[in-house]
């Protein structure tokens, strides 16, 4: 008796789990870090603005 192994889709389900796991490790990151982000981020798009309008005004 001859068993045949097909194997053609099992390159497409490594790369399915290797790129699943990239993607969780990325959301775990961001679900991290966020609180992070938003508190230490150097830009405030009001006060930039507010500032250009300032300097374009006593330019």
């Amino acid at each position: 008796m001859i068993i045949v192994f097909d194997e053609r889709g099992q390159g497409a389900a490594e790369y399915i789990l290797l790129f699943g796991g990239v993607i969780m490790i990325a959301i775990a990151t961001l679900l991290i870090y966020s609180q992070y982000i938003k508190t230490t981020n150097p830009l405030n798009v009001a006060d930039d603005l507010n500032n250009v309008r300032e300097s374009v005004n006593t330019g």
